[in-house]
């Protein structure tokens, strides 16, 4: 039997090396969704940020709160998914801490608006229950002729 919550990590355009979500904790289809991604420490990008003190970088996390919107707004029942929904813009953007390898980011994202092809995301990330990221996410997808 299928899993609903890891099938719906199937409509995230990325491949595996750019995907920073590893699995779904909770989904209310198009409303609000929990992830999380552990980062392992053997990621390409840990060995230049920083040299002997590797950390996530603050973009990543960012990218990992999108991957997190895209797929609960994906996840909707009464709206076809978009194809090509990508980020595009950021606001209130803050960067609280810090991850390092080893450590779960536990993802939170709800979905505040949508209007034609543009969805509103608000989502936060955490690290042993304090809040590293706060983001306020705008993601938007082709619309299909038709629609």
């Amino acid at each position: 039997m299928d899993d609903p919550l890891q099938d719906a990590l199937r409509h995230l355009p990325h491949g595996p090396d750019f995907r920073f979500l590893d699995r779904l904790t909770a989904l209310d289809p198009g409303r609000s969704g929990t992830g999380e991604y552990t980062v392992r420490g053997d990621e390409p990008f840990l060995g230049g940020h920083f040299p002997g003190q590797p950390l996530m970088p603050g973009v990543l996390m960012v990218e990992a709160a999108a991957q997190l919107a895209g797929t609960v707004a994906q996840s909707d029942p009464q709206v076809p998914p978009m194809p090509g929904l990508k980020l595009t813009a950021l606001r209130a953007v803050k960067i609280l801490g810090t991850v390092r390898p080893g450590e779960t980011i536990r993802l939170e994202a709800r979905i505040t608006g949508r209007l034609g092809n543009l969805v509103q995301a608000q989502a936060t990330a955490m690290v042993n229950g304090i809040v590293i990221l706060q983001a306020e996410l705008t993601l938007s997808g082709e619309v299909e002729a038709g629609r």
